[in-house]
């Protein structure tokens, strides 16, 4: 990884903590808009992303855990973070597969991994006698946080694909 990508990467990892720890109220939890998911969409124009994205999300969960404000924890840094890197990159791997030139599936990969991981991580923590039920009930509120969240990303990752910001 050359220093302009590694940059790029820091400072996309940077963003992404910054505007999740600005608005932390809205950031942890079940009931979540993490604004800072938007980037997730990023690897449709710039691979190297998934590995910004990936880092932002572990320093913010972390961050969050030792500040108190994360009520998930440590936890949180590992499967969040594991979400946001499966996110990220089958969004890269699905880039192609376009539903009337808007590519849907990779869209709709932060809404799923997040669902699952994070929907199965607050049940577990949360609703420990109903592992199932809570991750149908927590996952779908944390998906319709990361949905509005997609939809911003969509629109930012069409108007940066539109500067030479990623441009090799």
């Amino acid at each position: 990884m050359n220093m302009k990508t590694l940059t790029r990467v820091g400072m996309i990892a940077a963003i992404y903590t910054v505007v999740s720890l600005v608005l932390a109220p809205f950031t942890y939890g079940n009931v979540q808009v993490r604004i800072a998911e938007a980037l997730t969409l990023l690897p449709l124009i710039y691979k190297p992303s998934i590995w910004g994205v990936t880092l932002g999300c572990f320093l913010t969960n972390l961050i969050g855990a030792m500040l108190g404000i994360n009520p998930t924890g440590f936890l949180d840094a590992i499967i969040g973070t594991i979400a946001t890197f499966g996110a990220a990159y089958c969004t890269w791997v699905l880039k192609d597969k376009k539903v009337n030139g808007i590519p849907v599936l990779a869209c709709l990969m932060p809404v799923i991994f997040n669902f699952f991981f994070v929907g199965a991580e607050l049940a577990y923590l949360f609703m420990p006698n109903e592992i199932v039920l809570g991750t149908l009930i927590n996952g779908s509120f944390v998906a319709i946080g990361e949905l509005i969240s997609v939809i911003i990303g969509y629109f930012l990752v069409k108007a940066l694909d539109k500067t030479k910001l990623f441009v090799e």
